[in-house]
């Protein structure tokens, strides 16, 4: 069974006082019950702060736990790929239902001395063995539910945060991987406080967890989710992430007990014997673990009025569709247009974008993807002449890879909507340190909760990425499900850079409205003028090339008027489906300004609100 504890704040502080020991008190504070001998106080949760200007380094993350490890390995002398690692685990520790070693990511990396970019794919993978109908019920011989395909064995892809971790320390960073994952495994065991956004995200998800025994008991002690202000704490977890740093991922994760054990939760789900999930059992193998081999790839890479924009090529559609998009934005003289048109310009751009993503995007490993036209000035040229002066039909259909030289031709038809498979969680950070370095890490489970299945005894919980494939099989799908091979993602990580410089690195969570919050975000700083702040809080609009385009409620407040009675746009209500939350993306960035001048900025209210640190105030 799991061990875990949570306590209400104020038993914990009575305990605590009664004992004679002190108590830390910040924004929000706490002690606890401690470890598993009962002494101790849980870790006080740091403040969250929306920005901060500053020298020397600086951290931003959806979470403070996660931002104050990354701010104190760069103190200790660490650099970005060492607090990157660090934060990412401290991040599995207090986001379990958007990141850990069970899932995956992309990692774009900055190297300062080279006035480089390099990326790390860590995206999950198909097991060896997986079929075509792999999303069909061999019983009823009809599709499985999304409900009953995420909570199973057969959504879970083979793991590659783990070696995304060791590949970024051992290349770049200064700290081994035992050091860089000290902070968090300390974290794990000594407990944080938990706060609104993870009771709620464990609410939402009770149903589920509960109907396997050893989420119930790590997440749901005694049927219920911890309150806020209780300590959580995960032995299991801070256990899992010892055996790593001592043994390294390839032994302790890939081969031996943990990877026996994963797979024998994916092949064999254990179930209450009063589930209603059917939780069909998964084909992952030992031999997925131990084969399984992180990419090294160069960047995607466009020039938009002067930057440099690199970021994740395919297995991610990220890079390749936000580049698409600045490209056709770049054929547009924004400045000179007003707020109503811009959007106009900003919707259309991304829905084009889109649409040839869906056409053309997939793992490059089994699927000529044509990057180097996707990402051409004339073929952006081309497409930006569907552009008119109201919004096109949607959706539209696919430029021609094979037929384009920048002149405008026949409107394109109507096309077919790409349905988006990617869940709204994930989570992201953005880090940089005294010499330069950056590291821009989009991770993930998927899913809210992932697969909603913990490793039993290992304490974490593990992902549901194949649902990122196209459940339907189609062989002229990019994206369709064969062995072995990444789903397509949205994640796009992105670093920004100007005659070899630093400009800005951003990233963000939000299934594939990770694409239009990134695109979104360098539009407003590039090209609307804002401040990187103002960037990252403005409202957002997320289109897909649907009928619709989901907006959050200030994004309709201040420019639905126009944008439906000038433009034709039909805007609706963003949400998740799964909650009343309209949020879209929750995004961490960095800008680097003249002397050395920092700004780290997080989310000032998105998912509860960030964590962004300078490491000092002063030069």
């Amino acid at each position: 069974m799991p061990r875990t504890s949570h306590r209400p704040l104020a038993a914990l502080l009575g305990l605590t006082l009664a004992a004679g020991l002190s108590v830390t008190t910040g924004p929000t504070s706490a002690a606890g019950p401690g470890n598993r001998s009962g002494s101790g106080p849980g870790e006080p949760q740091p403040p969250k702060t929306a920005t901060s200007v500053g020298y020397g380094g600086a951290v931003s993350s959806v979470d403070p736990y996660a931002s104050k490890v990354g701010l104190d390995v760069l103190k200790r002398g660490g650099n970005a790929a060492d607090a990157a690692v660090a934060m990412a685990s401290a991040l599995g520790v207090t986001e379990p239902y958007s990141a850990g070693v069970g899932g995956g990511g992309y990692f774009v990396y900055y190297d300062a001395r080279a006035r480089k970019v390099h990326t790390l794919d860590g995206r999950e993978t198909a097991p060896r063995h997986v079929k075509d109908d792999v999303f069909v019920d061999p019983e009823t011989e009809k599709e499985y539910s999304f409900a009953d395909l995420v909570s199973s064995g057969l959504s879970v892809g083979t793991p590659g945060t783990p070696a995304t971790w060791d590949k970024a320390v051992r290349r770049w960073g200064r700290w081994s991987l035992a050091k860089a994952l000290r902070p968090s495994i300390a974290l794990a065991r000594k407990g944080f406080v938990v706060d609104q956004t993870f009771r709620e995200q464990t609410t939402q998800n009770a149903e589920r967890f509960a109907q396997f025994p050893a989420t119930r008991d790590l997440f749901l002690p005694g049927g219920e989710a911890p309150p806020v202000g209780s300590v959580f704490r995960n032995p299991d977890l801070a256990d899992t992430l010892r055996s790593i740093a001592r043994q390294g991922t390839r032994r302790a994760f890939y081969r031996g007990p943990i990877a026996r054990e994963i797979v024998e939760t994916v092949q064999d789900p254990k179930t209450t014997p009063d589930a209603t999930l059917p939780a069909p059992k998964g084909s992952m193998t030992v031999r997925d673990l131990k084969e399984y081999r992180l990419r090294s790839q160069k960047p995607s890479h466009v020039g938009y009025r002067g930057y440099d924009v690199y970021g994740m090529a395919p297995s991610s559609s990220g890079g390749s569709t936000v580049g698409e998009a600045l490209n056709i934005l770049e054929t547009k003289d924004i400045a000179a247009m007003d707020d109503g048109e811009a959007l106009h310009n900003y919707l259309e751009a991304s829905a084009l974008a889109f649409a040839d993503r869906g056409k053309y995007v997939g793992d490059p490993a089994y699927v000529d993807v044509p990057l180097r036209d996707l990402l051409s000035d004339r073929f952006a040229k081309e497409r930006a002449c569907e552009i008119g002066a109201t919004a096109m039909t949607k959706p539209t259909s696919f430029g021609d890879v094979d037929d384009y030289d920048g002149v405008c031709d026949d409107p394109a038809p109507t096309g077919t909507e790409a349905k988006d498979t990617e869940n709204i969680s994930t989570t992201n950070l953005t880090v940089t340190d005294k010499w330069g370095n950056i590291a821009e890490y989009t991770l993930t489970i998927e899913q809210t909760g992932g697969s909603g299945m913990v490793v039993p005894g290992r304490g974490f919980l593990l992902n549901n990425e194949l649902t990122d494939f196209t459940t339907v099989y189609d062989k002229n799908d990019p994206n369709r499900i064969q062995p072995g091979k990444r789903p397509r993602s949205s994640m796009s990580p992105t670093i920004v850079l100007r005659n070899g410089r630093p400009v800005v690195a951003l990233g963000s969570p939000g299934g594939a409205t990770i694409i239009t919050t990134v695109l979104q975000m360098l539009f407003n700083h590039l090209d609307r003028g804002m401040t990187l702040p103002q960037a990252l809080a403005a409202p957002r609009a997320s289109q897909r090339n649907a009928l619709t385009t989901p907006a959050e409620p200030a994004f309709i407040a201040a420019y639905g008027t126009v944008l439906e009675d000038v433009y034709k746009h039909d805007l609706v209500l963003s949400g998740d489906g799964l909650t009343t939350n309209p949020d879209i993306g929750a995004a961490t960035a960095i800008g680097f300004g003249p002397g050395g001048r920092l700004t780290a900025v997080a989310e000032p209210e998105r998912r509860g609100g960030g964590a962004a640190y300078v490491v000092s105030r002063k030069r």
